[in-house]
């Protein structure tokens, strides 16, 4: 018990510490990655140790020859690679996809609306998609992310646009604070909505609770295959779409001047922060903090440039994710926490680091 409680203890403040040594280690340019070829290799190691520590470790112990033998050498008479290859690897699967889009979503709302609080969950997207999931649910018995992945997408939609339109009255139309309020007005209406239908129908809470809680367990391969066209697709663009959002960061008259088709970018990223948010809540739920604290982490890094701090999102958003995941299951074993509880326990300290100690008002 006292290593459990050590180990979510240094999970908890990993992100802080990091935070701390970023800025004491980055260097005259703002940035700790000097070349990115070495960048890009370490955190594509990490990521490669991250996933093989999915398949290794859960509440069934098997040993690294016995997760290594299920993907290259399986053998299905054997228990050990039968639980790596038919849990844990689809699980594994969803939480590289859930991860990236996650991240590579917050990166681009944080670089669009200049706004460093800006991320899908904030701003009452991922809380809009988790809505219209728990209403399909609801009222037609929805139960897979093949069906309600349509309904997913439609909240996102709806939400951001409300978040937009709220923030947009007034003087000064949708500044950074007003995009936060109004993103935290938005997800506790839309929250209590959801709660309001959980509590009218113990089958509709009985289906979403677990889903609700953020978790990428129990869930098939097949539904990675069925999103993982519209995820592949929105990264590749999201990831060229990096010297665009550079150029809305140099400021609205800048960016025209230089012949920056404003709205025409914003729609995009719009369009592929709803579909990359949509995917992750059909399949993940909502999933806090993923879409915040990986783009401010890879900034440490890399510097205020989008073209890599984009890419490198791609990367490490699965390596927090399923980092997440492993310590659930290890926490309380043989039981396990979902993976959103765990990412809020990370979140939260890393979120009141941003305001004590950054200039939260910039990017």
């Amino acid at each position: 018990m006292i290593t459990a409680l050590l180990l979510l203890v240094a999970v908890t403040s990993a992100p802080i510490i990091f935070g701390i040594v970023a800025k004491n280690r980055r260097n005259s340019s703002g940035k700790i990655v000097s070349s990115h070829i070495v960048g890009l290799s370490c955190s594509l190691i990490a990521l490669t140790v991250v996933t093989f520590l999915s398949l290794r470790f859960g509440s069934f112990q098997v040993s690294w020859m016995t997760a290594w033998d299920a993907i290259f050498d399986y053998d299905s008479t054997i228990q050990g690679q039968i639980v790596v290859r038919e849990l844990r690897l689809p699980r594994t699967f969803l939480g590289l996809a859930a991860g990236s889009s996650l991240a590579v979503a917050g990166a681009l709302v944080q670089g669009v609306t200049r706004n460093p609080l800006a991320g899908p969950g904030i701003l009452g997207i991922n809380q809009g998609a988790a809505f219209a999931v728990v209403t399909a649910i609801f009222l037609a018995d929805i139960v897979s992310p093949k069906g309600y992945v349509w309904f997913a997408f439609i909240g996102a939609t709806i939400a951001s646009v409300l978040v937009y339109s709220v923030a947009h009255f007034g003087s000064g139309g949708a500044t950074p604070i007003k995009l936060v309020l109004s993103g935290v007005i938005v997800t506790a209406l839309l929250g209590s909505w959801t709660s309001a239908l959980l509590l009218l129908d113990l089958e509709t809470l009985d289906e979403a609770r677990f889903w609700l809680a953020g978790s990428i367990s129990g869930r098939g391969i097949e539904e990675v295959y069925f999103l993982f066209p519209f995820i592949l697709v929105s990264l590749f663009v999201a990831v060229l779409m990096g010297r665009q959002v550079n150029v809305l960061n140099l400021g609205e008259d800048i960016a025209a001047s230089m012949g920056q088709r404003m709205n025409l970018v914003r729609i995009l990223a719009g369009l592929i922060v709803i579909i990359l948010s949509g995917s992750a809540v059909a399949i993940a739920g909502p999933i806090a903090f993923v879409g915040l604290a990986v783009p401010h982490i890879v900034r440490s890094l890399v510097g205020p440039d989008y073209r890599w701090i984009l890419l490198y999102c791609v990367i490490l958003g699965p390596c927090l994710l399923l980092g997440a995941d492993i310590v659930g299951r290890l926490i309380v074993r043989p039981s396990e926490l979902q993976v959103g509880i765990v990412t809020a326990a990370v979140g939260a300290p890393f979120l009141i680091y941003l305001v004590r100690f950054t200039k939260i008002g910039q990017v």
